[in-house]
């Protein structure tokens, strides 16, 4: 046993080892098991292949967001399609700004004749 005045410095060793450890545990289980053994890196193995012009062309990883007119179109052509007084109020709740619940309303009023 090593002492330095009042510290145990192997005590204070093995604690830090210990730490040091628990750290290096911890990392490989975040890692997961099929991760690259410890210090090396990861490398390429196919190449890039340039689109038009000599730039990259990456595929979209999502489809482009919908046009949100077109989505408000159908859902009041449901609404017609039902003809409920129902189907239109909803509409009217949902999309009241829009043009379109201009005509929803002109419908309800006609249903409700």
């Amino acid at each position: 046993m090593i002492r330095f005045g009042c510290r145990d410095i192997s005590e204070e060793l093995m604690r830090h080892r210990l730490l040091s450890t628990r750290v290096l545990g911890a990392m490989m289980m975040l890692a997961g098991w099929n991760c690259m053994p410890f210090g090396e890196h990861a490398s390429m193995t196919e190449t890039a292949s340039a689109g038009e012009g000599g730039n990259m062309v990456r595929s979209p990883s999502m489809p482009p967001a919908r046009d949100p007119s077109a989505a408000v179109a159908e859902e009041f052509e449901l609404a017609r399609r039902k003809g409920t007084a129902e189907a239109f109020e909803l509409f009217i709740a949902r999309h009241g700004d829009d043009p379109l619940a201009d005509r929803a309303r002109a419908e309800l009023k006609r249903l409700s004749r």
